[in-house]
């Protein structure tokens, strides 16, 4: 266990637009980005946009039910195909400038005036395709030109998180769940103050009465010990049966758990810009969208099962809550960083103590300082 303090990245790492601009390069091009539930991509032509590091990306569901991604650029004037975060494109993508079309596979298939342009080879003018892969039905994307396997960026994640055991994670069948609530966060802060705020419990008994009353464990210094992660999970605290504000169960608990994932709490970052909570009854996945060195924007998920989230009456308002109010607790935090990132005093940075610097000074940052060289 570390015993001294341990040095933050600097001041400026949070606030420096080149910095920034670094990272949407050598991270957020380089690494997988969850963007999006595959669920919402429900029907043929139903599609998003992103913002990917620097590009901005189309994701689609074509004809045969699969998942395709491409670069939000028309190949003709290079205007935007998609002008809204959610669309439907029915049958084509068709440029809302010149009207070139392009199948749902991104082929070139017809442009006004194409008797005009006999010697136009079609296939050389397609949509630029993007890597796209899906893990427990949260869809991620790689801009880069050779990106590895997903299954490569989130397995060591997982096993650092269960301990050695990565399939524990599918217990929750994350990706047969449906969303029963959501709500987006515009943060005043760097994603990865917001980030490093995740991976600590020092702050916990400070900021979050509703959390420990629930998970005492985050508290208690003790047993928090060197600040790894509980590999088997935080215990809830007696009397609460649900990890909601009443503490009171109002909904099965999902079929897939084993009697040693019930009344516990897991919670880990997948970066570069996910964050999945597991409950014994629902689960929670933060989407990190960074939008400038000093603003993030946070769409938070509560997923449950859809037995339960379509039966009549369903209220998810009490286990939404909780986690609504810490969320909003974090992102406060955060923003009282911020300002200071740019003091004199922070110039250097500022100290993690040991109950931070396990995750944080030596797993999260050695992650970043690879990326970033």
């Amino acid at each position: 266990m570390p015993t001294a303090l341990t040095p933050t990245l600097p001041g400026r790492a949070y606030t420096d637009p080149e910095i920034f601009a670094a990272e949407q390069q050598r991270i957020f091009s380089h690494e997988w980005m969850y963007v999006v539930r595959a669920d919402e991509l429900a029907t043929k032509g139903s599609a998003v946009r992103r913002q990917v590091g620097q590009d901005n990306v189309i994701v689609v569901r074509d004809r045969s039910g699969g998942l395709r991604a491409f670069l939000n650029v028309c190949r003709h004037r290079g205007a935007r195909l998609c002008l809204t975060d959610t669309a439907e494109f029915g049958n084509a993508i068709r440029c809302p400038y010149h009207a070139w079309t392009y199948g749902l596979d991104g082929r070139l298939i017809t442009a006004p005036n194409w008797s005009s342009m006999p010697d136009l080879d079609k296939n050389r003018y397609g949509l630029e395709p993007v890597a796209v892969d899906e893990w427990a039905g949260l869809v991620f994307v790689n801009v880069s030109e050779a990106p590895q396997p997903l299954r490569t960026q989130l397995e060591p994640q997982l096993t650092y998180r269960f301990g050695g055991r990565p399939e524990r994670a599918d217990r929750w069948d994350i990706g047969n769940l449906v969303v029963g609530a959501r709500k987006t966060y515009e943060v005043k802060a760097n994603w990865k103050i917001i980030q490093e705020n995740f991976q600590e419990c020092y702050h916990c008994g400070t900021i979050h009465p509703e959390l420990v009353e629930a998970v005492p464990s985050f508290a208690d210094f003790d047993e928090l010990g060197g600040g790894d992660y509980f590999t088997d999970g935080y215990g809830f605290a007696e009397g609460q049966d649900a990890f909601s504000i009443t503490g009171e169960a109002r909904h099965p608990l999902l079929p897939g758990l084993h009697d040693e994932d019930h009344r516990k709490y897991f919670g880990m970052v997948l970066r570069p810009n996910c964050f999945v909570s597991l409950l014994p009854d629902h689960v929670i996945v933060h989407r990190f969208e960074p939008v400038s060195a000093d603003t993030t924007v946070v769409e938070c998920d509560w997923l449950f099962h859809p037995s339960v989230a379509t039966a009549p009456g369903f209220d998810p308002d009490d286990t939404v809550e909780i986690f609504h109010r810490i969320n909003q607790q974090d992102f406060a935090a955060s923003e009282w960083c911020q300002p200071n990132m740019t003091s004199r005093l922070y110039r250097n940075g500022g100290a993690l103590v040991p109950l931070e610097a396990t995750i944080i000074g030596n797993w999260y940052y050695s992650w970043y300082r690879g990326l970033m060289e």
